[in-house]
């Protein structure tokens, strides 16, 4: 974008337009939640239509995790190389031709290439998502608008399990998988007249630019930010991702990785993935299970929307601590329901609340807290890079975790497994405790600085110990 076009865009109302700006950014995430919840629907029905042996049955399932990492390995980079707001409308492009492949597959393979495309995308969308938003937005109100994005992948998950409820009488599976084409083009229209990131324009020289959209984001002088974003900058040069192993980053990839992993392995998207498999265990039909998933979609929006509202004022960490908390609490339940004997009727309500209470408990903890975090903890130098690569842990462990987790109830049960994803929870809740800091109402900028002071006060301690050991 040209000076006159980064003046257009951000022309209007500042309150309006940063809110309007994170709103249509934040559309990246609903992309993710969509193909995130649809494929559980379709997925009842596509054996319909494609005779597949279990291990195919996995690799339609996984594809798009694949394709994510794949996504999140390379898109890291090109939001650092084209922007942030490039990056958007490629991925926007990238899953409508997905979606559409997928809607007209003639066979298992076309359709694993079509998951493989949305795969792709996803893993766009899940970095340049919220780096993009947590760039834009003043300190003040960055957590809460950054999970914006989480809010649109709940809201995704929840627009998808409609969706496949409005077809699931005709068992249509290529229109569930189609309607993700009408997210794709109102997100490439609405980024048409969104500004690139500041923080991005800076470091590529425009400076100009980037004053511009400040000023129509902030209130009140913007001079002491744009200094803050210099320092950063000059401090930055000649930064690679290699650097994330030195000493003064290695805290923040420590968390961000620990973080995602933990994301995954405590059993979120197998829960999601799988839903309407879980609750036909429980007696339901197919229809009823799809519908009861909607149950499930509501408390994941609501709670993502009670996260939204404390996640300023209380903080991340605590946030954090809550969530994992309830879900351990949750999954110790499930697990002792599912390993009773008979398990019908009562205890069929009882596992769906517990899973209702285990996907409220994630939403508001470890769903939108570990997106937002990554996007506040890396040097800007390297911050699309270094969150593709926290991303393609998450999506990793993701794949991981949804291949295995039918193997693991065959074998395991579903009380085991259950338990399984409550000790992880655990884990996750030492980590949290231990290493994950607060980062609630700092500038980007003093977020960074933290992390250098840190290493400096440590080798420093070091330094003293040393000396006193010598003298000694």
């Amino acid at each position: 974008m040209t000076t006159t076009d980064i003046r257009e865009a951000v022309a209007g109302s500042g309150d309006r337009f940063i809110y309007l700006t994170a709103a249509l950014a934040a559309l990246n995430g609903l992309l993710f939640g969509f193909d995130t919840g649809i494929i559980s629907g379709a997925f009842l029905y596509i054996n319909d239509t494609f005779t597949m042996s279990p291990l195919v049955e996995g690799i339609v399932m996984s594809g798009a995790m694949a394709g994510a990492a794949l996504g999140a390995a390379v898109g890291g980079k090109l939001a650092d190389r084209l922007g942030r707001r490039q990056l958007i409308l490629i991925g926007a492009v990238v899953f409508f031709v997905g979606s559409l492949t997928m809607a007209i597959a003639p066979t298992v393979p076309i359709l694993v290439a079509g998951r493989l495309i949305d795969g792709v995308a996803i893993g766009f969308a899940s970095i340049v998502g919220p780096l993009y938003i947590s760039e834009i937005a003043p300190p003040k109100i960055r957590g809460a608008l950054t999970s914006l994005n989480q809010l649109m992948v709940t809201l995704g998950i929840l627009i998808s399990y409609f969706v496949n409820y409005a077809f699931a009488d005709a068992g249509a599976w290529r229109l569930m998988l189609g309607t993700g084409m009408i997210p794709a083009v109102v997100l490439a229209v609405g980024i048409v007249k969104m500004p690139e990131s500041p923080r991005w324009l800076y470091e590529h020289g425009r400076r100009d630019d980037a004053r511009a959209v400040l000023e129509r984001t902030r209130e009140g002088d913007v001079d002491d930010e744009l200094a803050e974003i210099e320092q950063t900058v000059a401090k930055q040069s000649g930064t690679s991702l290699r650097d994330l192993l030195q000493p003064w980053l290695r805290p923040a990839l420590v968390v961000g990785l620990g973080l995602a992993v933990f994301q995954q392995i405590t059993g979120i998207n197998a829960v999601i993935y799988y839903a309407p498999t879980i609750l036909e265990s429980t007696g339901f039909g197919s229809a009823t299970s799809i519908l009861a998933t909607v149950g499930i979609g509501v408390i994941n929006v609501l709670m993502t929307v009670v996260a939204i509202a404390l996640i300023d004022r209380v903080g991340r960490r605590l946030l954090l601590l809550v969530g994992i908390g309830g879900m351990v609490v949750t999954l110790a339940v499930l697990g002792v329901v599912f390993y009773l004997p008979g398990f019908s009727g009562v205890l069929g309500w009882v596992a769906t609340a517990s899973l209702m209470l285990f996907v409220a408990f994630f939403a508001i903890g470890l769903g939108p807290v570990f997106w937002l975090l990554i996007s506040e903890i890396y040097p800007l130098s390297v911050r699309g890079s270094a969150m593709g690569t926290v991303t393609v842990a998450n999506w990793g462990a993701n794949l991981v975790v949804s291949l295995a987790f039918p193997l693991l109830t065959a074998n395991l049960g579903k009380p085991s497994t259950f338990w399984l994803f409550g000790v992880c929870s655990l884990a996750a809740l030492a980590f949290t405790y231990r290493l994950v800091p607060e980062t609630k109402g700092r500038s980007l900028e003093a977020i960074e600085n933290d992390l250098r002071e840190n290493v400096t006060d440590t080798v420093a301690t070091a330094a003293d110990e040393s000396s006193t050991i010598s003298r000694e």
